[in-house]
């Protein structure tokens, strides 16, 4: 199975994992220069890489810890956001089922790494687990039935949200409240789309201060990933790393009575079975 990473910034190859970190071999010193060590240069070659990662890389094989990963695609030219893509979400805030899928962008500034903390600033801020697709080659016009080979691999992801400067203007704009610093973080490495079993009915959950608080299989999603994939090329063109955030389930803590929301000290452990597991400590500044 292959599995991509920023390794202290570096392009690599994850070989094995274990609690703390595992072992990952660099990709350009692992091609003999073939292949850069720039993370973003990577996706606009994925299939020549899957080549490479199908060959043994055991010699090449250097630890890491989870604390030196960075966010697998950390500059993506592109962030987009999918709003109430889960049936029961939808529910759970009154809103009806959309018939188009419910777009924003969140700024690449808010880019954050698996593992990195959260500034906690505001008082309505809030979790969403999020299933994070990676655009490989891209392009535009994608064809639905083309739509899973247009990306490169899957990872959790953490769609952090400021909920009152979500809906601080009339109509709402949802982009600048996704997009304070830290509030995307996602990873820990992508797996390789082809290879993810079951890669339309994944378990996702989400613990806060180990409670969980969602937990849900994205069979429950209103739009699948190839149809993400279609909908949003045939507008925009999907340039190699750009990042969907695919929509959270239900469990979200501003549709709680009361609601709940996230302060300075909590953790949250977002979990996708088959893809790992993210950390993110909430911090006061």
């Amino acid at each position: 199975m292959m599995r991509f990473a920023s390794v202290r910034g570096r392009a690599s190859l994850v070989l094995s994992t274990n609690a703390v970190g595992g072992v990952a071999a660099d990709l350009e010193r692992a091609s003999k220069g073939r292949f850069s060590a720039d993370p973003m240069l990577a996706y606009g070659r994925w299939h020549d890489i899957r080549d490479l990662a199908a060959s043994d890389l055991d010699s090449f094989g250097e630890p890491f810890t989870n604390d030196q990963l960075f966010a697998p695609s950390p500059r993506p030219a592109q962030i987009f956001g999918i709003g109430l893509n889960y049936r029961e979400h939808a529910n759970e805030t009154g809103a009806p089922i959309p018939d188009t899928p419910l777009t924003f962008t969140k700024f690449a500034s808010s880019v954050n790494t698996p593992n990195g903390d959260v500034a906690i600033t505001v008082p309505t801020a809030d979790w969403e687990v999020e299933l994070v697709a990676v655009i490989g080659k891209g392009g535009r016009d994608i064809a639905e039935a083309d739509g899973w080979d247009a990306v490169a691999g899957l990872c959790v992801g953490q769609d952090i949200s400021d909920r009152l400067l979500q809906r601080a203007t009339q109509p709402p704009q949802f982009s600048l409240g996704k997009s304070r610093r830290g509030y995307s973080p996602f990873g820990p490495w992508l797996t390789d789309a082809r290879v993810v079993a079951d890669r339309d009915a994944l378990t996702m959950h989400c613990q806060r201060n180990g409670v969980e608080v969602q937990r849900t299989s994205t069979d429950d999603m209103i739009f699948s990933v190839p149809q993400l994939v279609s909908y949003l090329s045939g507008i925009v063109e999907l340039l190699p790393g750009d990042v969907i955030y695919t929509g959270t389930p239900s469990g979200v803590g501003g549709a709680r009575k009361p609601p709940q929301f996230l302060a300075p000290g909590d953790v949250l452990v977002s979990t996708i079975d088959g893809l790992g597991s993210i950390t993110n400590r909430c911090t006061s500044n």
